[in-house]
């Protein structure tokens, strides 16, 4: 079974800054989020046998916490989106390029500078196909963010159209995927009932 989470939250998603590649570490709402991940896969008897891990430190330590005793493997291809000359922008006075982008990611392309969205698929699925054959046989966690999370979601849905570019994923969102015939299957939210 593969299991898809996004870290929890740091001071620059608290400020609704623009995070990207800046190596920020869990706050303590953060902290708190990826307990009670923890929690919720204890309460569903799910065991964690290997961790997957974008190489920024919000990513690893939600997987410490969620799993502190399970293998972990870090890979450059989790890591979030580059935003380029957008790091650190305030998500509140979003530049006009930018504006447009977030409006209809499907037929506007990334601004100049910034990571084009089929990047983010292309990496994301080929790290899925590298782990298709573990994820059918081990509990498999990839500790990662929004939108490199959002790509793997675009990859593993054919049918999605780039609907979940503009869906909202939550710090410690958790998705989770099968593999049945030696295909993923199309991912669902682990729904705890928490409001979104």
């Amino acid at each position: 079974m593969l299991y898809i989470i996004r870290h929890g939250k740091t001071d620059m998603n608290a400020k609704m800054l623009m995070q990207g590649r800046s190596d920020q570490p869990l706050n303590d709402a953060g902290i708190g989020q990826a307990e009670e991940a923890a929690s919720r896969f204890a309460a569903m008897g799910i065991e964690i046998d290997k961790v997957y891990s974008s190489p920024l430190g919000r990513a690893v330590q939600t997987a410490e916490i969620i799993a502190p005793h399970s293998e972990r493997v870090i890979d450059e291809r989790l890591i979030e989106m580059d935003y380029g000359p957008y790091e650190g922008m305030d998500l509140r006075d979003p530049a006009p390029e930018v504006m447009d982008f977030f409006e209809d990611f499907v037929n506007v392309p990334a601004p100049d500078g910034m990571e084009p969205l089929s990047d983010v698929v292309a990496r994301m699925g080929s790290f899925l196909e590298d782990i298709r054959k573990e994820a059918a046989e081990k509990n498999i966690l990839i500790s990662t963010h929004a939108i490199a999370m959002k790509g793997a979601l675009e990859y593993l849905t054919p049918d999605s159209h780039g609907s979940y570019w503009a869906k909202n994923i939550g710090n410690c969102d958790i998705y989770a995927a099968e593999v049945k015939d030696g295909k993923y299957t199309v991912p669902v939210i682990l729904d705890d009932g928490r409001e979104r």
